[in-house]
């Protein structure tokens, strides 16, 4: 199973392991963290080094849209 994360039509993270996608995924939405953390998260690691823009994101599995969220603009 390939899950992807995509951003404006584009991959930007994928795997097959079955459960980093979801994880990165609830991280980029806010669902593992918040506050300062979330933040900084989004700072540092989402928008500065995987490569993310503010804005809808969806996570796919298998080709098939499962879920979508925000990345919020700080």
């Amino acid at each position: 199973m390939k899950e992807e994360i995509k951003q404006n039509g584009r991959t930007v993270l994928s795997s097959t392991d079955g459960f980093s996608m979801p994880m990165f995924f609830n991280n980029l939405c806010g669902k593992n963290f918040s506050g300062e953390k979330y933040r900084d998260y989004i700072r540092d690691i989402a928008l500065g080094e995987m490569g993310f823009m503010p804005g809808e994101i969806s996570l796919y599995r298998d080709g098939k849209q499962v879920r979508t969220g925000i990345i919020p603009k700080l």
